[in-house]
This record gives C-alpha cells, structure tokens and sequence, in this order.
C-alpha cells in the first residue's frame, strides 16, 4: 500500500492532484459560492460537453495520432440527429442512434484518411474541421434548430438532495454522460487488449508494425471512438442548451485538448491516463469558475486557457527530459 502511494506520488497526476487541492482551498476561501454542492454540480453540467470530448480525445492521443475535427463532427451529428426527432417520432433510440451512428462513421473517416495519406493526424484533421463544418453550412444554410422535442428538453434527471432553503440538487444528464464516457474510455485503455495495443502503436509505431498490429484497425478504433463520443457529447450539449445553433460547438478545441495535455499525455503518443484527463479538466473549469466569482473579465479566460495548455506542455517536456537524463545516468553508472 505504502509502496504504491510512493509510487504515485511521482507520478504527473499526483503533482496535478495537488494543485488542484490547493486551487480548490484557496477559492473555497476567497469567494462566496465556490465551495457548495450546487456549483460543483453546475460545473460538471457546464463542462459535460468538453469533458465528455476530452475522454474521446486522450485515446487518439495514446494512440499516436492527434484529432482536431472532433467539434465539426459533434455538430454535424447534432444537427443531423435533432432534425430527424424534428420530423419523426424517433424517441430516444433514434436520437442516440443518429448521433452516435453519424459521429462514428466521420471518425472512422478520419482514421481512413490518417492511415492511407501516411500525414500528420493534425494535418488531416484540421482539414477534415473546415470540411465538416462547410458541409454542415451548406446543409443547415447556416440556420438554428430552436423547437426541440418536450421529451428532449425535459431530459432524464434525478432528484439527489436538496440544499437548506428547498431547492434540489439534480443529477441530469449531462453529468451522467461524462461520467459515461470516462467509465468506457477507462475500460478501453486498461482492460482491453486493444488499449494496450494502442499504447504500444503510440509509443512505437514501427515495433507495433513488426509484430503484426493493424495501423488501420488500430487508427479505425481511436478515431472511430472519438467520433462515438462526440456524437453522445453532441446530444448532452444541445439538450443542456435547448437548440442547435450550427456554429455554436467549433471554436472550443482548445479546451479540450488543454484539458487532456495537462493530464500528462503526449503529443507524441503512448502516454496518457483517463485519471490525468479528468483531473486536467477539473482544474481547468475551477480556473475558469474560479475568474468568473471573482470578478475578472471573462475576455480573460481564453487567454488563460492559452496560458496553462502551454504551462502544461513545457512542464511535461521538461519531465520527460528529466527523465531521459536519469535513465543516461543509469546506463553509464551500470557500465
């Protein structure tokens, strides 16, 4: 036991844990209503929608590739899939089964044109963004969906409590899909034989290829899941905003993809962990809630954001370099 908290106390999310816990003390002393459980739960419904992606997002990453089109892709299957409840009576399987159907199959496109063009995932994917996003404003000719489904904007949502003065603490379900979401992508990664295969394509592309693991197969499934989760985050966010506004969702890569390098992924592949991604985005939104109770211009929190996602990158770089070092004077002292 004792050994394996030592353990993990070197490790980056330990260090990110502990910030974290001293952001959340300091904010729980210096505002009013940072520190309740109502804001907690507004926090996880507020960045459901980024989280849920960041989950997505942190596999493709381990896998050695890096997505960028994941916001284009979640409102395509937004849009495609409130339109079809618009016009039919498709209920609740027809909505996830649009949206996730329609997410899925855009990333297994992704995954195809990595594989075959042999170019960088961020070349291809910024690419396929603009191609998402033209193709959704050629179909959507720019305008919203404001009339949703009553059984849509009702939601699924469950009483848990209620504070002093009556008013109730609800579990909705956004909270339940980001929960969802990390719960699956934990599975993937650490109890699956795929996940490790991703781990090895990731940290070693060519040695993953010399022992006979499939690029595609292997690309079809990260991107493949990251279309998955975009298309379930897509429904979770228009349900929380009650429309679909076709330009609403692109723009917020940036959060998403701080989120999961400040867990301690690299850029570089074969390192990232589900836990370092949700605590990532949890010190990301106290940052951003944080600014916003205590008083500063929300002008300042994309500069912020843009300040931490290269605080995180240069604090990983520096310990992986670190870490080089070590193992040098390891081998030279065993010689």
């Amino acid at each position: 036991m004792r050994s394996g908290l030592r353990a993990f106390a070197r490790t980056h999310e330990a260090r990110l844990l502990a910030v974290t816990v001293l952001l959340f003390v300091f904010l729980s002393f210096a505002t009013r209503n940072f520190f309740s459980i109502q804001n907690g739960l507004d926090l996880l419904t507020s960045y459901a929608f980024p989280g849920m992606l960041a989950a997505g997002l942190v596999v493709v990453i381990v896998a050695g590739g890096l997505d960028i089109s994941f916001t284009a892709v979640a409102s395509i299957a937004q849009f495609l899939a409130v339109s079809a409840i618009g016009r039919y009576d498709l209920g609740w399987a027809g909505l996830c089964g649009i949206a996730i159907g329609s997410g899925l199959l855009l990333g297994l496109l992704n995954a195809i044109l990595v594989t075959w063009l042999r170019i960088a995932s961020i070349i291809v994917t910024i690419a396929m963004l603009n191609v998402y996003y033209g193709l959704l404003m050629f179909l959507s000719h720019g305008n919203s969906i404001n009339t949703l489904p009553g059984w849509y904007i009702d939601g699924l949502s469950w009483v848990i409590g209620a504070d002093a003065h009556g008013n109730p603490y609800i579990l909705n379900m956004q909270i339940l899909g980001l929960g969802l979401s990390f719960l699956l992508t934990w599975l993937l990664l650490n109890r699956t034989t795929t996940g490790r295969q991703l781990r090895a394509l990731g940290g070693n592309p060519e040695a993953a290829k010399r022992v006979g693991f499939s690029t595609l197969r292997l690309n079809m499934v990260a991107y493949g899941y990251m279309g998955f989760t975009a298309g379930l985050a897509s429904i979770v966010e228009a349900q929380v905003a009650g429309s679909v506004v076709p330009n609403m969702l692109v723009g917020r890569e940036l959060d998403v993809l701080a989120a999961v390098v400040l867990g301690g992924a690299s850029l570089l592949g074969g390192i990232g962990s589900v836990s370092g991604t949700f605590i990532g985005l949890a010190l990301l939104a106290m940052v951003h809630n944080g600014l916003i109770l205590l008083g500063v211009s929300s002008f300042w929190i994309d500069c912020v954001t843009g300040f931490v996602f290269l605080t995180a990158v240069a604090t990983i770089a520096w310990e992986r370099r670190r870490q080089r070092a070590a193992i040098r004077r390891t081998i030279v002292a065993a010689a």
